[in-house]
């Protein structure tokens, strides 16, 4: 409409592009565009003017009820009812697909999440990681995009020797009460746990456990391998609690024994950007940005952390996906520019902004008002099953991912209880289950609902409601586009809240037969999204409560 309007009174401005954008202010109509302010220039005209005479070349259109002009040149749309409600009928006709799209075109994207050392419980920091990482592939295989996830263990290393160490000396008898204790030794009872399976030498199966003889204390390698294992499994536990599966596990340690390590710093060594200084092994990491160079083999042997990284980023471009996603720890922001620098080094294609990277800020858990710090078995910190055996998993996914991922979050463990409208899971999950319910008192048969017809929503509720469904689609693109989960968590919470004020408006078991299937028709393709949104955080969708 406003492209055959623009030709029409300024042909000679066919370029100046078109902006269509939904007002903040329902007053403002449904639509609005700045298209007069943009071809005042070129024509040497009031804005205003030039919004009223595209206005009054604006062709007709079933789909809009008026056209206004406002302001300093603002061209407003009112949509008629029948453009806002045709919504209703796609959604039922097209169900779990509504909102879906080919956007990525079958292309393959890696999304590394969670990736923590294995070393101890998840804490409630990879829960986050776990959640906003799980909806990223979510969201990301509803727009398209073939997807695969990877869990990248950092299973070398001090920390691991830190592991064996302490689990070494639980298996001794020695507390960390002990003078004898090592200052980085790890404390939590879970350790306990470990070196007692270790000495009963259960073996460790992705299914079960099972005695398969006495444990050595004094066996470094084996107590490592064990403790390694049985912790990893520990984590695949929690994950699958969560809802998080993964498609394919990556190991430091293969890395290094696959010679892909070292495969790598024979390539930087070759590419002419690192030197040695001071009995190191640098790269020039300032030549791609960095603040200073960095160390790559330390004077006493040994690489630093991101040298297996950059290798390990290697190995995934080596593999075929041009696009890859790391959702990681804020405290990886360091890392970022050492990688990228590390694999512009190698100069075999990779671009300059690959990886992406989604970082999580810290969450503090609050009960009562107070924070929690620290768990029973953990000892040092909240973990992620703590929060899912308190609340739930859907509380725990929602509330993990309600927020923008580099914002702190702050968990409300009483507020993640709470059966009130103040709990946002409970208030989107209350709002289908409600559908539900009214649906059974009805009793009819939903596939019926698809012929309604939709003449009879007429009421501001019944539009309102409309034009927050249709919206949905763009909210998914626009949460896949820009990695953002939080924007799906955010519009279901409208959602819920449209259908609420309705439920509260208007009676929807009315007399009229015609009246009755609208409105049911309407709540039925609400009922649809809800679940479609629900499903992309990975929450259920009750259908009672």
């Amino acid at each position: 409409m406003l492209t055959q309007a623009a030709k029409a009174i300024a042909p000679e401005l066919d370029d100046v592009p078109i902006h269509i954008e939904r007002p903040k202010d329902a007053r403002h109509g449904d639509y609005a565009s700045n298209l007069a302010m943009l071809l005042a220039r070129g024509l040497k005209q009031n804005p205003r003017s030039i919004a009223e005479a595209l206005v009054e070349t604006l062709p007709a259109s079933p789909a809009v009820a008026r056209v206004e002009v406002a302001g300093a040149g603002f061209i407003n749309f009112f949509l008629s009812p029948a453009a806002h409600t045709a919504v209703v009928q796609r959604i039922l006709a097209q169900g779990a697909a509504f909102g879906r799209s080919q956007t990525g075109q079958g292309r393959k994207v890696l999304v590394e999440f969670v990736s923590a050392n294995p070393t101890g419980p998840l804490h409630v920091g990879h829960g986050r990681g776990a959640a906003v990482g799980d909806c990223l592939c979510r969201l990301l295989e509803a727009t398209g995009w073939d997807v695969t996830r990877e869990f990248y263990y950092n299973d070398a290393g001090q920390q691991i020797d830190n592991l064996t160490l302490s689990v070494q000396l639980r298996c001794k008898g020695v507390s960390p009460k002990d003078p004898a204790w090592p200052e980085d030794g790890y404390r939590g009872e879970y350790i306990t746990d470990v070196a007692r399976a270790y000495m009963a030498r259960v073996r460790v199966d992705a299914e079960d456990q099972h005695v398969i003889g006495k444990g050595d204390p004094n066996d470094m390698e084996a107590i490592r391998h064990f403790a390694v294992a049985y912790l990893r499994r520990e984590q695949d536990q929690d994950l699958k609690a969560f809802g998080v599966h993964f498609d394919g596990f990556a190991l430091e340690s293969a890395l290094y024994a696959q010679g892909k390590v070292e495969a790598t710093v024979r390539k930087l060594v070759a590419s002419g950007h690192t030197y040695e200084q001071d009995d190191a092994l640098w790269l020039r990491t300032t030549h791609f940005g960095d603040d200073k160079d960095r160390v790559m083999r330390k004077r006493e042997g040994g690489y630093t952390y991101f040298v297996p990284d950059v290798a390990y980023h290697v190995d995934k471009w080596e593999r075929g996906f041009t696009r890859a996603i790391n959702e990681q720890g804020a405290d990886h922001h360091s890392t970022i520019t050492r990688v990228r620098a590390g694999l512009q080094a190698l100069d075999i294609g990779i671009p300059k902004d690959w990886p992406e990277y989604v970082l999580h800020q810290m969450v503090t858990v609050v009960k009562g008002g107070q924070e929690v710090k620290i768990s029973k078995r953990a000892g040092s910190y909240v973990t992620l099953r703590d929060l899912i055996d308190q609340v739930g998993r859907d509380a725990t996914r929602y509330f993990l991912v309600a927020r923008r991922a580099d914002s702190h979050l702050v968990f409300d463990i009483d507020l993640a209880l709470a059966q009130t409208n103040d709990n946002p899971v409970y208030y989107i999950q209350y709002a289908h289950a409600r559908i539900c319910s009214v649906l059974e008192q009805w009793g009819g048969d939903v596939a019926c609902l698809r012929d309604a017809g939709l003449e009879p929503l007429t009421s501001s509720h019944e539009l309102t409601l409309s034009q927050r469904l249709a919206e949905f689609p763009d909210v998914v693109e626009a949460a896949a586009r820009e990695l953002a989960p939080h924007l799906v968590a955010h519009y279901l919470k409208e959602l819920a809240g449209d259908f609420h004020s309705y439920y509260n408006a208007q009676p929807f078991l009315v007399e009229r037969e015609d009246v009755r299937h609208a409105r049911l028709a309407l709540i039925t393709a609400t009922r649809q999204v809800l679940a479609n949104g629900l499903d992309l955080l990975g929450i259920s969708a009750p259908e009672k409560m």
